[in-house]
């Protein structure tokens, strides 16, 4: 009888530690198991000073933390937002929550996220019909920040505020600052597959005092100060639950490790398959530090011999996952009555990329496995 090979995951949560464990059981033993918490409070207070914002706030995703921050900026009906196209649909699909439309723009092969030339361009000619939008939302790819010398000084130009969505790079820096931190507000996402997580949940980071509580206020149903439940504005049920702050507490103190597991991941995929004809690996310009939140790739079928599809069904055949480059938000039917700008670089990531398993707690012999896959499909095998 063959027995199947355990499957090789795309980026599975680290091994809980005993903290996690001594944090949750804390929580039940006390019995804060609602979406508030001392927990909550912690975590925010420990989150904010470790990424170096003033203020953070707990909530129920990465999706919401962007939710409310277009809230924060009065993004409104008839708004347009600009987003980085290049992304999963969490960072464009608030932007429709508030009644607004997304704008997106092409990505540029230096960093792989927004590019701040066609940036520039998109604001003159918005500026010229007198119709600047509202806010702009770029995106740190796969735990690599976007050029933000370049993007605020040109947003900075137009008044436009910037809110970062740096939900896959929590740990990356730029110009030796942590993510996050370069716009008016920055998310944050504890999925299952990012480098720490609470199960689910999310964070806004800002330097605002009066917003962080506005968000909080929002996340817990807009409830008013009175004895009885009485309601001003339109509320969220947004707010984290103290068990999964808990636990964001516990993998909170070991960010830096993981960090490092990610990307002593990207340097040994690049090492043994980097001198593969037609393989590309995502790069890392300059004063960027990456998390490698995924190692991605890039493959040329005429150099090399096969398909990205084809090697991720190989991977795949042998119980190794691996996924495709996100398809870009103007490729997506949801988006097609949206404006984009550009386009050709983000569907080349997306036609010829593949993401391979990057968990920090991957074996040197679960990496050899999919090394070893990926050299037999190359034409040099």
């Amino acid at each position: 009888m063959t027995q199947t090979r355990p499957r090789i995951w795309l980026s599975t949560p680290h091994v809980m530690s005993p903290k996690e464990r001594e944090y949750l059981l804390d929580a039940f033993d006390s019995n804060w198991i609602a979406p508030l918490g001392p927990h909550v409070d912690a975590f925010e207070r420990e989150f904010a000073a470790k990424v170096g914002a003033k203020h953070a706030v707990a909530l129920s995703s990465g999706t919401a933390a962007i939710h409310l921050g277009l809230k924060l900026l009065d993004v409104n009906h008839n708004d347009e937002v600009i987003v980085s196209s290049l992304t999963f649909s969490a960072s464009a699909n608030p932007v429709t929550y508030v009644g607004a439309t997304p704008v997106f723009i092409d990505s540029n092969r230096e960093t792989w996220n927004i590019d701040p030339q066609l940036l520039a361009d998109e604001l003159a000619d918005c500026a010229k019909k007198n119709k600047l939008p509202k806010a702009v939302i770029p995106v740190d790819l796969y735990g690599q920040c976007a050029d933000y010398d370049a993007i605020l000084e040109i947003c900075k130009k137009y008044e436009i505020p910037v809110l970062e969505d740096a939900a896959e790079a929590l740990g990356a820096k730029y110009q030796g600052e942590n993510a996050g931190l370069f716009g008016k507000l920055g998310a944050f996402s504890f999925n299952g597959n990012k480098i720490i997580t609470t199960s689910g949940g999310g964070m806004l980071v800002t330097d605002n005092e009066d917003w962080a509580k506005k968000v909080r206020f929002w996340a817990t149903q807009a409830r008013d100060p009175a004895p009885h439940y009485q309601h001003s504005e339109i509320g969220y049920n947004y707010r984290m639950s103290n068990l999964c702050a808990a636990v964001g507490r516990g993998q909170l103190l070991t960010l830096d490790e993981r960090v490092v597991a990610r990307r002593a991941n990207f340097d040994y995929y690049k090492k043994h398959l980097g001198d593969l004809p037609g393989v590309t690996f995502m790069p890392e310009p300059k004063n960027f530090f990456s998390t490698h939140w995924l190692t991605v790739l890039t493959i040329d079928p005429a150099k090399f011999g096969k398909s990205c599809e084809e090697v991720r069904l190989a991977l795949d055949a042998v119980n190794i996952e691996s996924r495709p480059v996100w398809k870009p938000m103007h490729l997506q039917p949801v988006f097609s009555h949206c404006r984009h700008r550009g386009g050709e670089v983000s569907e080349s990531f997306f036609q010829n990329g593949l993401c391979l398993p990057s968990g920090s707690d991957l074996t040197s012999k679960e990496l050899d496995q999919v090394i070893d896959v990926i050299k037999h499909e190359s034409c040099i095998a």
